[in-house]
């Protein structure tokens, strides 16, 4: 019972990030910015923004927002597929305005230093219900990775 007791005071004196990593949930889930759908297609025009796809891999194969980079391959070398600038646009989305799953893109952002990091909330459903064009990509029969993805087992074969 006292170690009952002694865990629940810790979770409390730990406040709500405690509680998120004993619940297997993010460190951090730092709260970030919304941009609107106006805005983002604008910074993508400009080519001034890099797109963050929390959705996994199956989800990003079958329809993304064009140039976004899926997290799920990427999350190990992120720090890579990011832009050397930390003040550099980056935007983390997910399924739509109900999905929490950019919290792990956006986080992961944060905790490499960047500080310009928002939030697309309309999501790739956003995004399809506005009328845009979405980029697919064929899985790999092997690992149901992306093909030629980071962590793909079958590299890009080099013409």
């Amino acid at each position: 019972m006292k170690t009952l007791l002694y865990g629940v005071m810790a979770l409390v004196l730990a406040g709500p990030a405690g509680i998120a990593m004993a619940a297997g949930g993010s460190e951090t889930n730092i709260a970030v910015p919304d941009i609107s759908l106006a805005n983002l297609k604008q910074a993508m025009a400009d080519k001034a923004v890099v797109l963050i796809d929390c959705n996994g891999s199956a989800s990003y194969a079958k329809g993304h927002i064009p140039g976004a980079i899926d997290f799920e391959t990427a999350k190990t070398d992120l720090a890579k597929r990011l832009p050397a600038d930390k003040a550099g646009l980056i935007v983390a989305y997910c399924g739509g305005p109900k999905c929490r799953a950019y919290t792990a893109g956006a986080d992961a952002a944060k905790m490499l230093g960047y500080t310009n990091v928002k939030h697309f909330s309309g999501g790739i459903s956003g995004w399809k219900d506005a009328g845009e064009k979405v980029a697919t990509a064929d899985l790999c029969d092997k690992c149901g990775l992306a093909k030629g993805s980071p962590g793909c087992c079958k590299p890009p074969k080099k013409e």
